[in-house]
């Protein structure tokens, strides 16, 4: 089993939403024991509440599951215990570099870098609109998408 953890900053928007559809597009392959997926923000901004009501529906319209998951931040035990950790953007991928033992470091990986598209990062859609969310699930359908095609 491979064990995936998402992260992004706050960890209520961009990485729950990949969790939801990482989760998802794994089992629609009939590959949910394959893999186990967390969630998880650099920083402790909204330790224990819900994802945004934005990305759950966002994630509703498009009939992904949200389940009950709550926010956490990324602790020192997750380096050793997950064996990918994808990160949203360039600045979340920093940030978890300057904490992670040099022997795990080869596991951090930017979540975009295994799609297709122009771009490697997934913007914070937290100040904007609707469409910011919208566009956060269609990178991250892209990211799920190329990620499970790799293993």
């Amino acid at each position: 089993m491979s064990r995936v953890l998402l992260v992004c900053m706050g960890n209520i928007c961009r990485s729950p939403m990949a969790w939801a559809v990482c989760r998802k597009l794994a089992a629609d392959q009939g590959r949910e024991k394959e893999f186990e997926f967390d969630a998880a923000g650099t920083d402790a901004y909204h330790i224990g509440q819900p994802m945004d009501e934005r990305a759950k529906a966002v994630l509703q319209a498009h009939h992904y599951p949200v389940g009950k998951q709550r926010c956490r931040q990324v602790k020192p035990e997750d380096f050793e215990r997950f064996d990918w950790i994808l990160t949203m953007d360039r600045d979340n991928l920093d940030a978890l570099r300057r904490r992670c033992p040099v022997e795990q470091a080869h596991k951090l990986r930017l979540f975009l870098s295994f799609s297709k598209l122009d771009t490697d990062e997934v913007p914070d859609p937290y100040y904007g609109d609707k469409a910011g969310f919208e566009r956060v699930l269609q990178l991250c359908e892209a990211g799920a998408r190329g990620f499970l095609a790799s293993l």
